[in-house]
């Protein structure tokens, strides 16, 4: 079962069990519904999340001490992949392009291999171009294929 990570576990809060988180999510209203998750290799019941500023605060089924809490410190916290919340058609998760193959009018660039989301753009990477998601054409996940159109001198760019 491939899974996604949603939160990673920074410490621990109060004397009650509870882990102070940060998110990895662009849909932070999963956490109200949440009921089980993995953290490392264990499947664990949510009793409870809630919103502590930017964090998210989890409190665990069976950790009800900082003793408990404090080894689970540093681990991510990870549901199943086909729990994440449903896209619009047209749009996609980043982890699902990873190992895409990136065709520039036809030509084979690359496999996708890392992104990086900037201020006001996500850079994908395939092969040795770096090129910004607003330039795919076509997305086929059933084919595992991805068209571009890169800008002239972009290639040469980036080599």
């Amino acid at each position: 079962m491939d899974r996604v990570v949603i939160a990673t576990l920074r410490r621990p809060r109060g004397i009650r069990g509870e882990l102070v988180a940060t998110p990895h999510t662009d849909f932070p209203e999963r956490f109200a519904d949440l009921q089980r998750v993995y953290v490392g290799d264990r499947e664990m019941e949510v009793e409870r999340t809630w919103w502590h500023g930017a964090d998210i605060v989890f409190k665990f089924a069976g950790v009800d001490s900082m003793d408990d809490a404090g080894p689970l410190a540093g681990n991510d916290v990870e549901i199943p992949e086909n729990e994440r919340v449903p896209l619009p058609e047209g749009e996609y998760y980043l982890s699902d392009l990873m190992g895409c193959k990136v065709y520039d009018k036809g030509e084979l660039v690359g496999e996708v291999s890392d992104w990086q989301e900037l201020p006001g753009q996500i850079l994908l990477t395939a092969g040795d171009i770096d090129f910004p998601y607003r330039l795919i054409q076509k997305v086929d996940l059933g084919e595992r294929r991805i068209d571009v159109e890169l800008p002239e001198g972009l290639r040469d760019l980036n080599r």
